[in-house]
Parts: structure tokens; C-alpha cells; sequence
């Protein structure tokens, strides 16, 4: 069964991780319109008076309801489907757990290794001073990379997996915890091929800023999820690619990135 086909049952049927999502993208509104965003950013706590481990803590938090909010959505389908697969064997709530853990440690790792390396480049100021006072060249090579990938061949085989929940798991579940670990990193592998490009452009912008999380959210949902999901990504990549170069030529047009203040 495709995700495109996937019943509403599938959606609904994941109280949750609705719940999850709603509460992540409730407390990313709620910190933009109290003024409180850099408490859900990643740009703002390495830069603080804190201690290094807290600061990553922080980042760390962020980020995982920066992943909730954009990456959990298009998810729910293969989510759904496992439990619903996984329900027969011993330990259904375990595996079913260690499964969304697989998944979420791709995109952790992903989170880590780019605010990290983000953050390092942009605390170098003697290296990197010119890169801080035009934000834009970032933000514009980001969404250039971003629209370039929509035309790769790693882009439609991710895409067509994460499209086809269920012949993913006819060819690769198995029962137990391990087994379902597995398969979460193996899924979450491909959603991170799949997305990786986009999410970049997050990292760049920062990832409490709503004017880019919102778009780029509904996009990867109905790539993954929308009835001619498979048929508008390169149009997107397209689109992407102008709005790089736009932002690269008129930067001054373009939502900015909390670090621009």
C-alpha cells in the first residue's frame, strides 16, 4: 500500500505522534511570537555564557523538535504501518519505539554534525567575518544545492521508498527490538537521502525561523504523501533554484535568518 493511497485511518489512527507534532510546532509559534525564539534556535545558545555541554543540550532539544515538527509528518505513514505490522509480535510498543528511535537517530546525527559545524564557522570570525555580514551567500548556496539535488538520481530512489511504505516493509521487516531499530535507521536513511538538501537550508536560515519551516515542511509532506507528490519535485528544484540566485541578487526581499540580527 502507498502512502499516496494510505487510507485517512493511518493519519488519524497515530494519536501520539500527532500530538508530538502539534506540540513541536505549537512551541516553535509560541517562541516567535513571545519573542522568546532563541530558546528553539540554534544560533543564539553557543553563543551565550554557557557552559559548552549545556549549550549543546539545548541545541540538541531544539533540534529534535525542529525534526518533530518538519520530519515526523511525512513519516506518519510508515510509522502507522509498522505498529499496525508490528502489533503481532511479543513486544509490539518496544519495537514500535525502537523503530521512530532508528529514525530519529539519522536525523539527529545529521542535526549534530551540521549546527555544529555552523555554528564553529560562524564563532571564526577572523576566517569567516565576510561570510557573517552577507548571510545571503549561505541562504542563496543553500537553496541552489537544495534545487540542484531535486534533479539527482539518490533524490527519486529515496523519494520512491519513502512513497511506498508498505513495500518497504514487506521486503525488510522483522520481528524484535533489534530488528525494528534496524529498520527505523534504514528508513530513516532513506528519508534523510530523501530530504537531507532541504533541511540544509534550514540549518543555514536557522530552525526556529516559521517563514522557511512552514513551506519546506508542507513541501517534504506532499512529496512524500500528496497524490502527484512524485511529479512536482522538479518544478521545485526549479523553483529552488531561482529563489537561490534571487537571493543571492536581491537578498534584502528574502524572510531573514534570526542570526542576521
Amino acid at each position: 500500500m502507498s502512502a499516496v493511497t494510505a487510507p485517512r485511518r493511518i493519519w488519524l489512527a497515530s494519536p501520539g505522534l500527532l500530538a508530538l507534532i502539534a506540540g513541536a510546532w505549537l512551541l516553535g509559534l509560541t517562541a516567535e511570537f513571545t519573542g522568546h525564539a532563541q530558546w528553539v534556535h540554534h544560533h543564539r545558545p553557543l553563543t551565550g555564557d554557557m557552559s559548552v555541554l549545556a549549550s549543546l543540550g539545548l541545541l540538541l532539544l531544539a533540534w529534535q523538535v525542529h525534526i518533530a515538527a518538519m520530519m515526523l509528518p511525512s513519516s506518519l505513514p510508515m510509522m502507522r504501518l509498522f505498529a499496525r505490522t508490528a502489533a503481532r509480535q511479543p513486544h509490539p510498543r518496544t519495537a514500535h519505539a525502537a523503530f521512530i528511535g532508528g529514525y530519529l537517530l539519522i536525523w539527529t546525527g545529521f542535526g549534530l554534525a551540521a549546527l555544529t559545524t555552523h555554528n564553529a564557522a560562524m564563532a571564526d570570525v577572523h576566517h569567516w567575518h565576510w561570510l557573517i555580514h552577507r548571510p545571503e551567500l549561505l541562504t542563496g548556496g543553500a537553496l541552489v544545492v537544495a534545487g540542484a539535488f531535486q534533479f539527482s538520481r539518490l533524490k527519486h530512489a529515496c523519494l520512491r521508498h519513502c512513497r511506498h511504505p508498505g513495500a518497504f516493509l514487506m521486503a525488510h521487516y522483522r520481528r524484535g527490538r533489534l530488528a525494528a531499530l534496524t529498520l527505523g535507521l534504514r528508513h530513516g536513511l532513506f528519508c534523510f537521502g530523501c530530504c537531507w538538501a532541504l533541511m540544509l537550508v534550514m540549518v543555514v536560515v536557522g530552525i526556529a525561523n516559521l517563514a522557511w519551516m512552514a513551506p519546506l515542511a508542507v513541501l517534504m509532506l506532499y512529496e512524500k504523501t500528496g497524490r502527484f507528490g512524485d511529479r512536482v519535485v522538479k518544478p521545485v528544484g526549479v523553483g529552488l533554484m531561482a529563489l537561490g540566485v534571487f537571493t543571492l541578487l536581491a537578498p534584502e526581499w528574502i524572510p531573514a535568518g534570526h542570526h542576521h540580527h
